[in-house]
């Protein structure tokens, strides 16, 4: 008997690569090595099925946490921003093409919206506590720094393998981005130093940059009259 979770790990596939639109029942089958008969039969629509895909990848993984008390918040900001690009990173292709149906299947966008809540809300809590324990301005813009802070996961994510020359290298991006943010919410403790290493290479980026030098024209000069 063919199991539910090889139909779900198949149609997770095709519908990275080709959106909703694009993953035909047909496409599915052939993936997962069954006939459509036996995906409308376990699933009853497409639909359905989409929306099987989505709460299993949502859930697939622990959501990251920050704790309630404090103690080391450099280290702590960055383990959660590890691991949330690691896991908005595996997810990657599926969101590209979830975030093209939103506007038109509500699973879609619960999908995509679930997360983005979870951890905004996460961060706003834990700068409360910071607040409490005197660790941070008490004055900050919470909802806006917790909205920074998620945006810097998901540009990264979204952005990095299109211009990764642009971003921290990714030995080092979580703690610069939560040192940044320590200090944007007016942190009020000691911000630790790490070496910033080389770029990283083997990143090939969809878009480049031509640097010029502001002090070198792009035409020869003439020479100047006797």
């Amino acid at each position: 008997m063919v199991s539910r979770e090889r139909i779900l790990e198949a149609a997770a596939r095709v519908y990275a690569r080709h959106g909703f639109k694009g993953a035909t029942t047909r496409l599915i089958a052939i993936e997962a090595e069954v006939n459509e008969v036996t995906l409308f039969r376990t699933f009853g629509s497409k639909a359905s099925l989409l929306e099987a895909v989505l709460l299993q990848h949502a859930g697939a993984q622990a959501a990251p946490v920050l704790t309630a008390d404090p103690v080391d918040p450099q280290a702590e900001v960055t383990e959660f921003l590890e691991a949330n690009l690691r896991k908005v990173g595996a997810m990657r292709p599926l969101l590209i093409h979830t975030m093209g149906e939103v506007e038109k299947r509500p699973e879609a966008q619960e999908f995509v919206c679930q997360g983005r809540h979870h951890v905004h809300d996460t961060i706003a809590t834990y700068i409360r506590h910071l607040q409490e324990n005197g660790l941070a301005d008490p004055d900050v813009d919470i909802d806006t720094a917790a909205v920074m802070l998620t945006a810097a996961v998901m540009g990264d994510v979204m952005g990095r393998p299109i211009v990764p020359d642009v971003y921290p290298p990714r030995e080092t991006v979580a703690h610069r981005y939560a040192t940044l943010f320590l200090r944007a919410i007016g942190f009020r403790g000691k911000l630790g130093t790490e070496r910033t290493p080389k770029p990283s290479v083997g990143e090939t980026a969809l878009c480049s940059a031509a640097v010029m030098s502001p002090a070198e024209p792009s035409h020869p000069t003439s020479s100047t009259p006797s």
